[in-house]
């Protein structure tokens, strides 16, 4: 009789886990038929001239060699989405920083306002919002009217290469809302203790931001950094819907490339091999990124990320 309660508790564990198995079955096929087979096999892909139209054939690095050596839209591309990452992903993370501390404010109808400022993060990533986009920077659209009405006359925000990039940053930018949530947490996160530690030393706004907040955010920031960067050179959705890479390139983000070479010129192979070289330079950022994070991120326990 000593020995069949141990007996019975194993069976129930065993029990237990074949139950959970079965629960995460779902997350686990999916994983592997969409995330994992793909994944692994566009590697092999970039080694082959692969087309839905003609059979397979091993090339090794040709794709590689073709895309260093003689594909000018590539380095054209790889310079616009460079440009687009430092230029969208510093002003996303500014801005929502700015409304985050404006909404970590004790204010009248406070919990209305952060709904109302969240909203933009849930639609911005859509195509009617992209579209919608397009015409309120068109010639004759709302941004237009409004600048005509007050005398400074129209801008060609999307017909204009040295306009038009920016136009499209403007968008993620206004896509803040995720980003000011974290920063927002963060900011109630910090002790109060310091900020009135910091008073009694008779410190300033902009040293009490420099010397406590931006410290104390410091692994907000350096976690929104990343996800937003990686976000921005992922980006096809405005560029394609908006300008469709124009005018003159200027717009031409890496994902619209490889989206045309895999989908328009069916040049599956050679797209594999640039959604490798995405995949490495993504990694080579990120992996800068947490080298350097040492140097300005501060922890509480005195911890890396």
């Amino acid at each position: 009789m000593r020995h069949r309660r141990p007996t019975r508790q194993l069976k129930y564990r065993a029990d237990d886990q074949r139950a959970g198995y079965l629960y995460i079955l779902p997350w686990i096929i999916g994983f592997l038929a969409f995330q994992l087979y793909p994944f692994l096999a566009s590697f092999v892909y970039s080694f082959t001239d692969f087309s839905i139209l003609r059979p397979m054939k091993f090339v090794g690095l040709d794709n590689y060699k073709r895309m260093f050596t003689s594909d000018r839209l590539f380095w054209t591309s790889l310079k616009a989405t460079v440009l687009y990452v430092l230029m969208a992903v510093p002003g996303k993370l500014i801005f929502a920083l700015f409304i985050a501390m404006v909404l970590n404010m004790k204010l009248k109808f406070i919990n209305f306002f952060r709904t109302i400022y969240y909203l933009p993060s849930i639609l911005g990533g859509s195509v009617a919002i992209s579209i919608l986009w397009r015409f309120l920077f068109s010639r004759n659209g709302t941004v237009n009217s409004f600048l005509n009405s007050i005398g400074i006359g129209s801008l060609d925000w999307l017909g204009s290469p040295n306009l038009a990039l920016g136009t499209m940053g403007l968008l993620v930018v206004w896509q803040f809302g995720s980003s000011m949530v974290l920063f927002l947490a963060g900011l109630k996160n910090i002790p109060q203790e310091l900020y009135e530690a910091a008073r009694v030393d008779g410190a300033g706004r902009i040293k009490t931001f420099t010397k406590i907040t931006l410290p104390m955010l410091s692994p907000v920031i350096f976690f929104n950094l990343i996800m937003q960067m990686i976000n921005a050179f992922k980006e096809f959705n405005a560029p394609y819907l908006i300008t469709q890479g124009g005018p003159l390139n200027s717009t031409y983000l890496y994902g619209v490339m490889l989206y045309e070479n895999a989908f328009t010129y069916l040049k599956m192979g050679y797209a594999s091999a640039q959604s490798w070289v995405l995949f490495s330079i993504i990694m080579g950022f990120t992996a800068l990124t947490f080298k350097s994070s040492p140097y300005w991120t501060y922890y509480e326990d005195g911890g890396e990320f």
